[in-house]
C-alpha cells in the first residue's frame, strides 16, 4: 500500500512538472500573449514581489473563511438532520431548500452589502450562505437514506430519541457529513473571495482584484496559485479527518 501511494504521488509530481515545462516552452516561444499568460518562471519571480501582501491577504481571507465555515457546518448539519429526520418538515421544506440551493447566490450579494456595508461582516455572511446549502442538501439526503431497519431495531430495544440520534443516525451519516464538509469549505472560500473582490477592503480577493485591474498577470497568477494551494491543503486535511472518523461509523 505504501509503495503504491509513493508511485501515485511520484506520477502526480511528474505530471505537474511536465505541464510546467510545456507551459514554459509555449510562453517563451511566444505562442501565447505574455500579458495574459506569463511563463511559470515569471510567475515564480512575481511571487517574491507580492509575498508579504499576498500572505497577509490570504491569512485574512482564511480567517473569515474559517468563521463562515464553522457557521455553515453547524447550521447545515443541524437543519439537515432536523429536516431530514422529520417527515412533515422534509415534505414541506424540501422544495424550498432545493429552489434556494439552485438560485445563483450572487443575487443576494448586493442586498448583503447594502445592509452590512463593506468589510468583514458581508464576507462572512456571504461565505456562510455559500457553504450552508450544499451541506444542508447533502445531510438531508443522507438522513433520508438511512436504513429504516436500524431505526426500528433501536426503538425495539428501547432507545430514547437522544440515543437514536447519537447512536444510530449520526454514525450512519458520517460519510455524508464529511462529504458536505469537503464541499462546503470550497464554497465558503469562494464566497469570501467574491465579496473581497467586489466589496472588500482587504483580503486575498481584494489583492487579486487589484492585480487584475492593474494588468499584473504574473503577480495575479502567483496569487491564484497561492489560493489554490491553500484550498487543496484544506481539502486534503479534511480527507485525513474523514479517515480518522471512519471508524466511528463502524
Amino acid at each position: 500500500m505504501a509503495a503504491e501511494r509513493v508511485r501515485i504521488v511520484a506520477l502526480q509530481v511528474v505530471s505537474v512538472g511536465v505541464l510546467l515545462v510545456a507551459w514554459e516552452v509555449v510562453a517563451r516561444a511566444g505562442w501565447v500573449d505574455a500579458l495574459f499568460v506569463p511563463a511559470p518562471s515569471a510567475v515564480a519571480g512575481a511571487f517574491g514581489r507580492i509575498a508579504r501582501s499576498a500572505l497577509a491577504g490570504l491569512g485574512d481571507t482564511l480567517l473569515k473563511t474559517a468563521v463562515a465555515y464553522v457557521l455553515s457546518v453547524v447550521f447545515g448539519v443541524a437543519f439537515g438532520v432536523a429536516i431530514g429526520s422529520v417527515r412533515a418538515l422534509r415534505e414541506v421544506l424540501s422544495p424550498f431548500v432545493v429552489a434556494v440551493y439552485g438560485m445563483p447566490k450572487i443575487l443576494v450579494l448586493p442586498w448583503i452589502v447594502l445592509i452590512l456595508g463593506f468589510g468583514t461582516a458581508p464576507a462572512i455572511v456571504y461565505g456562510t450562505i455559500h457553504g450552508f446549502f450544499p451541506i444542508l442538501v447533502l445531510v438531508m439526503g443522507g438522513v433520508r437514506d438511512v436504513d429504516r431497519t436500524l431505526v426500528t431495531v433501536a426503538r425495539a430495544f428501547g432507545a430514547s430519541t437522544w440515543q437514536l440520534y447519537w447512536k444510530v443516525l449520526l454514525p450512519a451519516i458520517v460519510p455524508t457529513v464529511l462529504a458536505g464538509m469537503r464541499l462546503g469549505v470550497v464554497f465558503c472560500l469562494l464566497g469570501v473571495l467574491i465579496v473581497e473582490m467586489f466589496a472588500g477592503v482587504r483580503g486575498m480577493g481584494h489583492v487579486m482584484g487589484s492585480l487584475a485591474n492593474g494588468f499584473q498577470a504574473p503577480e495575479l497568477f502567483a496569487a491564484t496559485a497561492l489560493v489554490s494551494a491553500a484550498s487543496i491543503a484544506i481539502v486534503l486535511a479534511l480527507d485525513v479527518l474523514n479517515d480518522r472518523l471512519s471508524h466511528w461509523r463502524g
